[in-house]
């Protein structure tokens, strides 16, 4: 073979390897990305990590250090975090506040992360005035959040995720329930279409029954979805019970909310409330619904 013959052969193969190349960067530019979806392994390590701190109440150390924790857990995820700081009953209060964005939120995502100060229904009277782990109570709802926040596709309808402070304090000296979030609904001047609470969703025997004073037709909605993703035996379509959680507030300002709960809960302000007690499985149902209900509102805005 001449020389010429063989330049002319090379240039050919030359030319081949550079139009593959091109094809396969084309398509990699050109590919739709993966869909992200939601993680209950993390969610779990997130309640874990949580739990890690020790008892969370308001004013202790752990409850500052987790504040900063979930701040940083946050801003990794490409949310701005801003701490809502007020005072309710000479009590300093810490509401983060978690956008993307700078516009007013069309669904708020909330759940509670402090933990109580009294263990008041552990079976020894003993543990009555110790704060507990609050595994399920506090870390479940937080845990889901944290992990919503970096499931959660960029191009949703407008987001918050808030993570309310004092929610837990009821029926003791000097204290009240839920007075983060109506601190928030006081103070913050928002009016989404939508408010969903996240509260004691990792039990490993999770029945979430539709708590009683839920806005009907939002309630409806998640149900649904829930459904729709086979998880209908954990999301109940039947009422049961009206709670005193952070969805009061909205409501009472005229804002749909829900509260998704399972408040039948043995190790509920107990020191039981440990993660060994948290089914990651259970993180996945509410998650994984959440993720696909709020994925469902941005397809219709469109």
């Amino acid at each position: 073979m001449s020389k010429r013959a063989v330049f002319l052969y090379l240039s050919l193969i030359f030319a081949l390897l550079a139009l593959v190349a091109g094809w396969y960067i084309a398509s990699f530019l050109n590919r739709e990305p993966a869909p992200l979806s939601f993680d209950s392994s993390r969610a779990y390590a997130h309640v874990q990590t949580q739990v890690a701190f020790g008892p969370r109440p308001p004013g202790s150390s752990a409850h500052a250090q987790v504040r900063e924790w979930m701040r940083a857990e946050l801003e990794s995820a490409g949310w701005q975090v801003q701490v809502h700081e007020t005072e309710r009953l000479g009590h300093p209060i810490y509401n983060l506040i978690a956008k993307r964005g700078g516009e007013s939120p069309q669904v708020i995502l909330g759940a509670h992360y402090d933990t109580r100060l009294h263990s008041d229904n552990d079976p020894d009277p003993a543990m009555h005035t110790q704060p507990g782990p609050g595994a399920n109570d506090g870390a479940s709802g937080v845990a889901v959040l944290l992990e919503l926040a970096r499931s959660l596709p960029k191009d949703t309808v407008p987001v918050w995720l808030v993570f309310f402070d004092a929610e837990d304090q009821g029926r003791i000296p000097g204290w009240e329930w839920i007075l983060g979030s109506r601190a928030f609904v006081e103070e913050i001047p928002v009016q989404p279409q939508a408010v969903v609470i996240v509260d004691m969703v990792g039990d490993a025997d999770l029945n979430i029954y539709q708590e009683m004073s839920s806005d009907p037709a939002l309630r409806a909605e998640i149900w649904d979805a829930a459904e729709r993703l086979g998880y209908g035996d954990v999301f109940i379509k039947k009422e049961k019970h009206t709670i005193i959680d952070d969805h009061l507030p909205f409501l009472e300002a005229g804002i749909p909310a829900v509260d998704i709960i399972d408040i039948e809960y043995p190790y509920w302000h107990t020191m039981q409330d440990t993660p060994d007690k948290i089914s990651p499985a259970s993180l996945q149902a509410v998650g994984e619904t959440l993720l696909h209900w709020v994925t469902s509102l941005s397809s219709q805005a469109e």
